[in-house]
């Protein structure tokens, strides 16, 4: 099997795991914590006049019914992902909506999507796990319509989000073990260095490619705190193979490192990510 191969093997395994199922957990407190981004995919739909949408790492199907209610009857939203539980998550939310949306479960670097059949590709958060970039964007791009877009929001740097790394930076000395996060692998902060994320794009065929920051406010009720820090990230990873003391007992430990970002009843912190765009 190649590092390619290897690297999706991995991903696949890790949103079909823990990673996934904690998601699947969170699903109301993510969505309200993401709404924002929601909002800016939901604009760009509606500005790019699309009617065929496909919305790339769509996980428990938020941002895909957002943009299937924007479209109305006569337009098409599709989600896909690798993870098994989050989709059906989404299915079943369509379900109860009524929506059209539809979903698939399948890694978008190399399923066989019909060429250009997208008028507008998109993506919360969700084009960052790819093992081969290049490959994948370019699959994207022969499923993208001529001229059709690209509108995907994408993490900046570690740095620039100390919130987002806080948990696993005060739980290090609990798990001296817990491995660091590696630049440019496939993860959250996958596409930090604009100058490769702009690289990736046009070796992929992509052209009109724009870049730029991206900095939103997000909030989340203070006391869905804890199963935020217990549920997600690498140390929710962790957290999930310990019992439920010894849980509860790191995640009061490491609570203290969110204090800057804790406002009476409300958790409040600003998210450094780029806004991608392109076209085919």
């Amino acid at each position: 099997m190649d590092t390619i191969e290897h690297a999706n093997r991995d991903q696949i395994a890790l949103w079909n795991g823990c990673a996934g199922r904690g998601w699947v957990e969170a699903q109301e407190s993510l969505d309200r914590l993401f709404e924002p981004f929601e909002e800016l995919i939901v604009r760009a739909v509606a500005n790019a006049k699309a009617q065929r949408v496909l919305d790339i790492g769509c996980g428990t199907g938020a941002t895909t019914l957002a943009v299937a209610r924007q479209l109305g009857p006569k337009g098409t939203a599709v989600g896909i992902d690798v993870s098994e539980p989050m989709i059906a998550l989404a299915k079943q939310r369509a379900e109860l909506e009524g929506s059209s949306a539809r979903f698939l479960t399948a890694d978008a670097q190399t399923h066989a999507f019909d060429d250009q059949s997208f008028d507008l590709i998109v993506s919360r958060f969700g084009v960052m796990f790819f093992g081969d970039c290049v490959r994948a964007f370019a699959n994207l791009r022969r499923a993208a319509a001529k001229g059709g877009e690209l509108k995907a929001i994408v993490w900046r740097a570690p740095k620039d989000n100390p919130f987002m790394t806080a948990a696993e930076r005060a739980a290090a000395p609990f798990f001296p073990e817990m491995p660091a996060r590696k630049p440019d692998e496939p993860g959250q902060f996958a596409f930090a260095d604009r100058n490769r994320v702009y690289s990736i794009l046009e070796k992929s065929g992509w052209t009109e490619i724009d870049i730029r920051p991206l900095d939103v406010v997000c909030t989340l009720p203070e006391h869905e705190l804890d199963d935020y820090i217990a549920r997600l990230g690498p140390l929710g990873r962790v957290l999930a193979q310990l019992d439920a003391q010894k849980r509860a007992q790191i995640v009061a430990a490491v609570r203290a490192a969110f204090d800057p970002y804790v406002n009476g009843a409300e958790v409040r912190f600003t998210a450094a990510c780029w806004m991608l765009s392109g076209r085919a």
